[in-house]
């Protein structure tokens, strides 16, 4: 059957040292029914969507070749160093596609690991969704992110504040390697297995390095350039993760772990809406500033690494951090040239993107639809446009782009590449999850449907294009 439904797996990571995993079952499910099941990647795969049952969907049954894992790992949570590893998510096996990829595939929410803390792996059906919905629009966006196969209802029910429906998400990742990963096998202090891990990391994801001298300092400057790259596509679009911990940092570069994350609807970089950060740590404004941090853990973790001598190291160390600034700042403008539809470099432009950002903080700007008025005339122009201060901005922004070779309309085509008509509103989130945890799935449907196409502009969109009448503060959870 497992052949039959497309599964071809391999193990390569229970290659490394045992104490990288333990082995781990997953919890059986009760009654098993599929809620979401996500055709497109399945068939990216090479699984055959037909045959896919809930059973294999919620962990009941295992695809063949399968070697279910929990992977150990630590962190920095925030702030704070913790021995952490995977509570409620198990590691099914890497999966070749039929164009040659490997994708980690993994249950969340099968039931306790080794690694649970006491914790009961398990998931609500409103966490798994929400992490499906945004980890799919996000790669709609276009932004490096680990995807969702399925969400499954399993029957049982799963304890937090309230008796919640358990559930199953199946996602994927070009890999679930993190910087927690080598924090762990750094705190073990055997620089045998550090240099191991580092050896698998390369050839997964940096292959063009593994035979140079200096392979583990091309690995951090790497890493460095991705995440810098990765966090400025995150503000570009009014993205906040919310727990922005070392074991959320994907050594590929993608982004994990969609607990209490949202998108902006006002602009401000003051913008926090997890339940747990009560100090801000990961807020909007933050975000570039502690990847950075987050980065020098990881450099940390391979200075035995990179020299014998550690002052050596720390100077190979420091010398690829101080690129993370200037890789994040050169992203980001260039994505907000894009934004503002400027095809070539000019010395003001930075100046000129943060003039409009600080009249779109003092106006309480909703962040996606400014930029979406600026490239649609037809869309709703916000009453502040008519204010004195965005008039001068307006003033030398249609200067600036008189001044591009390229026409209008070539500008306003990137603009329309570049600014998205829809996000996953917070209120529209809501009221998908609050629809299917009643039974109705249609509103969820609806919403996966629109956010496939963010950048599309049609009256099918339009309704989601409005943010929240509600003056209430939005909060989001972890789920555990």
């Amino acid at each position: 059957m497992s052949l039959e439904q497309g599964w071809n797996l391999d193990n390569s990571y229970c290659q490394l040292p045992e104490v990288f995993f333990a082995e781990t079952d997953p919890e059986k499910a009760v009654s098993p029914k599929v809620v979401l099941l996500n055709k497109n990647l399945a068939e990216s795969l090479g699984l055959q969507v037909e045959k896919l049952n809930p059973e294999v969907l919620s962990g009941s049954e295992l695809p063949e070749r399968a070697e279910p894992i929990a992977q150990a790992y630590a962190g920095h949570q925030f702030g704070n160093f913790t021995m952490l590893g995977d509570g409620r998510a198990i590691l099914l096996g890497e999966q070749i596609t039929p164009s040659g990829e490997r994708i980690d595939i993994g249950l969340k929410g099968s039931g306790s690991t080794a690694f649970s803390r006491g914790g009961d792996g398990l998931a609500g059906l409103g966490p798994m969704l929400r992490e499906y919905i945004i980890s799919e629009a996000m790669h709609a966006l276009g932004i490096p992110t680990s995807r969702s196969l399925s969400v499954t209802l399993t029957g049982n029910d799963v304890y937090r504040e309230d008796v919640l429906p358990g559930a199953v998400l199946i996602r994927t990742a070009s890999s679930y390697l993190r910087v927690g990963t080598f924090q762990y096998a750094a705190a073990r202090q055997v620089t045998e297995d550090l240099g191991t891990l580092a050896d698998y990391a390369i050839e997964r994801h940096y292959p063009e390095a593994a035979t140079e001298n200096n392979r583990y300092e091309l690995l951090l400057a790497n890493v460095i350039e991705r995440q810098a790259a990765l966090v400025a596509k995150w503000q570009l679009v009014g993205f906040i993760h919310g727990v922005m911990n070392t074991d959320n940092v994907t050594i590929s570069g993608e982004t994990i772990d969609y607990g209490p994350c949202a998108f902006m609807d006002e602009y401000d970089p003051e913008t926090v809406f997890s339940s747990i950060d009560v100090n801000g740590r990961y807020k909007y404004g933050n975000q570039p500033g502690i990847t950075s941090w987050n980065l020098a853990r990881f450099a940390e973790t391979l200075l035995p690494l990179l020299d014998k001598n550690q002052d050596t190291a720390i100077q190979i160390a420091e010398k690829q951090l101080a690129q993370f600034g200037k890789v994040f700042e050169r992203e980001w403008l260039n994505g907000m040239r894009a934004k503002l539809g400027l095809l070539d470099e000019k010395p003001e432009d930075e100046a000129l993107a943060k003039e409009l950002l600080l009249i779109m903080k003092d106006m309480r700007a909703d962040y996606t639809n400014t930029f979406r008025a600026l490239t649609e005339k037809s869309a709703e122009q916000p009453n502040w446009f008519a204010k004195d201060a965005f008039r001068q901005w307006r003033v030398k922004w249609d200067d600036r782009r008189n001044q591009q070779v390229a026409s209008a309309e070539a500008s306003y085509g990137v603009m329309r590449l570049s600014n998205p008509v829809v996000i996953p509103r917070n209120h529209r989130v809501e009221e998908a999850i609050k629809a299917a945890e009643n039974g109705d799935l249609s509103v969820l449907h609806k919403l996966n449907q629109v956010l496939s196409t963010p950048y599309a502009s049609s009256k099918e969109q339009d309704p989601y294009t409005r943010p929240s009448i509600s003056s209430a503060p939005y909060q989001t959870y972890c789920g555990t």
